[in-house]
């Protein structure tokens, strides 16, 4: 049996982690498993979450997976009460959900409804869990953690960044904020977490083309993209008792990217990438000469 640092101790706490069907929500929902946490896992795909929820209980672990459109209030609500009644309570909440429906096209081009759902998960998703678990947590009287999924993109602009989804994790950033003032004199803490560019399901696709992979590794100090084990020492952080005084924080976890003063444009060969497989033109900008 592995020994964990007490100080950092999570055993016998309950976690939701929600986007837990792929990407860095797996990761979280391991890390927690794996140190004694009863996990429960939400995402909209109740198959890959039937894998997700199998590949813990194999390991030893404690966890049940509730099918969930964080952008739906009332799945939201669903899926708060069958974690209370699976483990009485909720300790952690990690908001890991989101997506990036506006990719692709250009700003002046980007229909309305692509910028829409994207608020509607990341930023409307992460508000509905937020409100529901720290009611529970506040009805306890226990405390408790609440992490949200933010991301260095939220805290500058940036050329090749969609902008509905900076926008939502820049409103995560500030909600992280506002709800820790409300909460902490009851101790319910609420920080972020801001990663980088990181290898996951979501980017896994840009990141196997060598100009994505050149551009996101070019415009990190470290030169490295990051691996999703290396969000897990302030996932803990933030989640346990060594955080216990931290709360309305964003941590960057960037490879040192928020450092700098900002990355050059993308070149004309990543540009024309990034348009490739857009339909309708919708990923040539206007201009006077554009004919459009």
């Amino acid at each position: 049996m592995p020994v964990f640092d007490s100080l950092f101790d999570v055993e016998g706490k309950t976690a939701i982690v929600t986007g837990a069907s792929a990407g860095l929500g797996i990761t979280f929902a391991n890390v927690l498993a794996e140190r004694g946490a009863n996990v429960v896992l939400a995402a909209r795909r109740a198959d890959r979450l039937a894998d997700v929820e199998r590949q813990i209980t194999d390991a030893g672990g404690t966890t049940v997976s509730v099918a969930c459109d964080v952008g739906e209030p009332d799945s939201v609500a669903e899926m708060v009460a069958a974690a209370v009644d699976r483990f009485g309570g909720i300790d952690i909440l990690v908001n890991n959900a989101g997506i990036v429906a506006d990719a692709g096209p250009v700003r002046e081009k980007l229909p309305h409804d692509l910028f829409e759902e994207t608020i509607r998960v990341n930023l409307l998703g992460t508000w509905y869990c937020c409100r529901d678990v720290a009611a529970v947590m506040l009805a306890a009287g226990n405390g408790g953690s609440i992490i949200n999924i933010a991301s260095v993109g939220g805290m500058g602009g940036a050329y090749e960044i969609p902008p509905a989804y900076q926008a939502s994790k820049a409103a995560i950033i500030n909600l992280t904020r506002n709800l820790a003032v409300a909460w902490a004199d009851r101790g319910v803490r609420v920080n972020a977490i801001a990663p980088g560019w990181f290898w996951s399901e979501m980017t896994e696709a840009a990141f196997n083309n060598p100009l994505w992979r050149a551009r996101a590794t070019g415009g990190t100090p470290m030169n490295k993209i990051g691996d999703p084990e290396e969000l897990s020492g302030v996932l803990l952080l933030l989640a346990s008792g060594a955080g216990s005084y931290l709360t309305g924080q964003t941590i960057a976890v960037d490879g040192g990217a928020s450092a700098t003063f900002g990355a050059a444009p993308p070149s004309p060969e990543l540009t024309e990438l990034m348009g490739k497989g857009v339909p309708d033109g919708l990923a040539d900008p206007i201009g006077p000469d554009s004919g459009s």
